[in-house]
């Protein structure tokens, strides 16, 4: 079963934008810029673009809530569209894979990520697809909270941006394909490793 609600996790405003959190965010904007369709105001906490995908409409939401309320927007898109759990991705940062690594899966727990946290406890279940994006590892004695409302180092400009690009590639492919093969064609073909 292909995807129809797409969730990036971010946090609003000009002082987060380019913070390890905002991943989420940046991959549903590089495919607004294909689309060239820009995200207006939603029926809820959350921006919204919208586009035809054959018979069906595919829908991207930033939620406005900032991370930690990212559920309270999910949930209100989730009734306001109708869509069933297993038709949702959730796009967000995790620094517990590798700076580079994408990993699709179809439920887990939050892995200490206070998005994912906001959105199983609206959810109220763990079987919620996602699309996680590897910032880490942190480093010792860095604070996990400081880490990822940090910066990327510009020596890591290059990496980011392919994991974005593979990123949006994986979104896109959900859109029209099961998930399933989402999962086998992108969490086997990373980001390259630095040498």
């Amino acid at each position: 079963m292909s995807v129809s609600l797409v969730v990036g996790l971010g946090n609003i405003g000009q002082k987060y934008a380019e913070t390890r959190h905002n991943l989420g965010f940046k991959v549903l904007t590089k495919i607004s810029d294909k689309w060239k369709i820009r995200p207006r105001p939603g029926p809820g906490d959350f921006y919204l673009l919208e586009k035809k995908l054959g018979d069906k409409t595919a829908r991207l939401i930033w939620p406005t809530t900032y991370m930690n309320n990212s559920g309270r927007a999910v949930a209100q898109a989730v009734e306001k569209y109708d869509v069933p759990l297993e038709k949702i991705l959730i796009v967000y940062d995790d620094y517990a894979l590798p700076l580079g690594k994408l990993r699709v899966r179809m439920a887990g727990t939050d892995g200490g990520h206070n998005g994912i946290a906001s959105i199983i406890y609206h959810l109220a279940t763990e079987n919620i697809p996602r699309l996680r994006l590897g910032i880490g590892p942190v480093p010792e004695a860095v604070d996990p909270v400081d880490f990822v409302l940090g910066s990327f180092d510009s020596e890591d400009a290059e990496k980011v941006e392919k994991m974005l690009e593979k990123s949006a590639e994986a979104v896109l492919y959900s859109l029209t394909n099961r998930l399933e093969e989402a999962m086998t064609i992108y969490n086997n073909n990373p980001a390259p490793e630095n040498e």
